[in-house]
């Protein structure tokens, strides 16, 4: 009875132990005992994880560059979208293929950012809109989503290293993207346009102006920036005289356009939206920055229409007036290149990049102008016009120096005695030369941008422009 006892616990015992085996999940690479099948490949998985990451970010970067993707911005954005999607796919068949860890989950972002990406090439113009607000949230819920089956699917130091810090900028560009468009919803509210739209031929530009008397004053605001930059020195002038701010194309309140911008078409566009918006000259120009090229190739070419100008610590034209030079690059030359580098520009302004780099800038405004300039330079077509309007600096430093005499008429030239250097100064005492009745001031302490946001720099700037238009009134020399 004991050995026979014995043998009925033995077999119990070992009916548990298979009981145990055949229930218990097998460690990776590991086959049951007895169960006939083959092993399956334990593979490279963190080498699979890597190269399909790799080669989403290149195949990215190869669609972009593509010649039969459109350099619009969702045409590159979309070509984005799809060469990250074949990153995603490759994990998810190469990890299944050759791995004893498949990663069946990578098929999830490789469909919705392929079929994104499809949308936004196709339809992107017509459903922009509806997708600015679906985008983000959806894709914050994918990133928590592809996160948990990572962490139970993925057993591999690359889940940490490569993984996650992936999963981390896509959820950041999914916060911030939802954050750029309610907030870009509220900024159509909170900053109504002053003035009004004119259309300019193509595109309608945003024109506001003041105050009374003749003559009147243009203010150019600098590269990137619009009409509430003058925030200081707009009001000022205004009690003493008309003056006009206006927002170049892309900039503020006005709408982008399609040619490039350049200082001559610039100056076209401006000179139409004075007659359309039935501002009679004789008009004082002051520019700040790149706006002193605008003002300069204004007056060569529209000499009947300036009366007097002030140049605030202008870009220095080029040396030499050539006219082989003085040629807007057209989108056929660089759109390889700058023309997709403005449309990702733009996306990086749909989720909210261009917004946290801005929002610390122009703090020496008022708080209302510089609340607009901040929410108006956060937005897609502000970042790819930024782009473009440096790309044709160039040209536009040579249309600026085909003015080679600004007669007799009151002159002004503005530099900033803080950042200013020998070189600087030379360009800017050859500026004072153009007209025969001239005065070049240094404001000491001035930085550059300070001329126009800092208001007791804003104060000399001010002085300027009325000295000059006290002397177009009285007809009189400028008070030195």
């Amino acid at each position: 009875m004991p050995q026979v006892q014995m043998t009925v616990l033995a077999l119990r015992h070992m009916r548990e132990e298979l009981r145990f085996m055949a229930t218990t999940p097998t460690a990776p690479g590991q086959v049951r005992p007895g169960d006939g099948s083959d092993p399956q490949p334990a593979g490279h998985i963190g080498r699979i994880v890597a190269a399909s990451l790799a080669t989403g970010l290149i195949a990215a970067l190869l669609l972009v560059a593509a010649p039969f993707i459109s350099p619009e911005e969702n045409d590159v954005t979309g070509a984005v979208l799809c060469g990250f999607a074949v990153g995603w796919a490759m994990l998810a068949i190469l990890s299944t293929r050759y791995t004893d860890q498949p990663q069946r989950w990578a098929a999830v972002p490789a469909l919705f950012m392929g079929l994104g990406g499809l949308v936004l090439i196709g339809f992107g113009s017509s459903s922009r809109e509806v997708l600015n607000w679906v985008w983000p949230p959806v894709l914050l819920a994918l990133v928590i989503w592809m996160f948990v089956r990572a962490r139970r699917q993925l057993h591999s130091r690359s889940r940490r290293w490569l993984l996650y810090p992936v999963l981390a900028v896509l959820a950041v560009a999914s916060v911030g993207g939802g954050y750029q468009t309610v907030r870009e919803a509220g900024d159509a509210n909170a900053y109504p346009m002053p003035g009004q739209l004119i259309d300019v031929g193509g595109h309608h530009l945003h024109l506001n102006c003041t105050g009374t008397g003749s003559p009147t004053v243009i203010l150019e605001p600098g590269g990137g920036d619009f009409s509430s930059v003058m925030a200081w020195i707009a009001p000022a002038v205004a009690a003493d005289t008309r003056v006009c701010v206006y927002d170049r194309a892309g900039r503020g309140w006005s709408e982008p356009a399609d040619s490039p911008q350049d200082a001559t078409q610039i100056a076209i566009d401006l000179h139409t939206l004075l007659q359309r918006g039935n501002v009679p000259g004789p008009y004082v120009l002051a520019g700040h920055s790149f706006g002193g090229l605008y003002i300069l190739t204004y007056a060569d070419r529209y000499p009947g229409d300036v009366a007097g100008m002030v140049p605030i610590d202008s870009t220095n034209p080029a040396t030499h007036a050539d006219r082989a030079r003085a040629t807007a690059y057209d989108s056929g030359s660089y759109d390889a290149v700058t023309d997709r580098v403005a449309a990702l520009g733009a996306t990086a302004a749909r989720i909210g990049l261009v917004r946290l780099v801005g929002s610390f800038g122009y703090g020496d405004l008022p708080p209302q102008s510089r609340d607009e300039v901040r929410a108006k330079t956060a937005t897609a077509d502000y970042a790819s016009g930024w782009i473009d309007e440096f790309v044709q600096a160039n040209a536009s430093g040579a249309e600026a120096a085909m003015l080679t005499n600004f007669g007799d008429k009151p002159l002004v030239v503005l530099t900033a005695g803080a950042e200013t250097d020998a070189a600087h100064d030379t360009a800017q005492n050859k500026l004072a030369t153009l007209s025969t009745d001239s005065s070049h001031r240094v404001v000491e302490g001035a930085s550059h941008p300070g001329l126009i946001t800092d208001e007791r720099y804003a104060k000399a700037t001010t002085r300027a422009i009325l000295d000059v238009v006290s002397s177009v009134r009285n007809n009189q020399p400028l008070v030195k």
